[in-house]
């Protein structure tokens, strides 16, 4: 896990991308996740979306991904409004349903 600290300046970008790299392939082939907390990040701003889309970019290079732990409810809508969406933790993957939730099945549907 990377916990992200609260104030990042754009000279500290390339060290954090550094980390997650790092992260990534200490991790087993199967789950290349890394997750951030974000729970000691600032108020949301511009410079969190950049952090946060900058740290994305480097894992996917390396072959994964991250995922957020404790993001702010105003950081997921700000990210959502400039059009980035990342798993965040305890959330299921996309496609998936959440645990205990099942599909509703329309009366007339034929047996699979």
């Amino acid at each position: 896990m990377l916990v992200l600290p609260e104030a990042v300046g754009r000279e500290g970008i390339p060290a954090l991308c550094d980390a997650v790299r790092s992260a990534l392939e200490r991790t087993g082939d199967r789950d290349r996740v890394v997750v951030c907390d974000t729970g000691a990040l600032g108020p949301p701003g511009l410079a969190q979306v950049d952090l946060l889309a900058r740290l994305e970019l480097a894992a996917r290079r390396s072959g994964g991904r991250i995922r957020l732990r404790a993001p702010a409810p105003a950081l997921l809508a700000l990210l959502a409004a400039v059009g980035l969406r990342f798993q965040t933790e305890g959330q299921p993957e996309e496609g998936e349903p959440a645990p205990g939730v099942e599909e509703a099945v329309e009366t007339g549907d034929p047996a699979l």
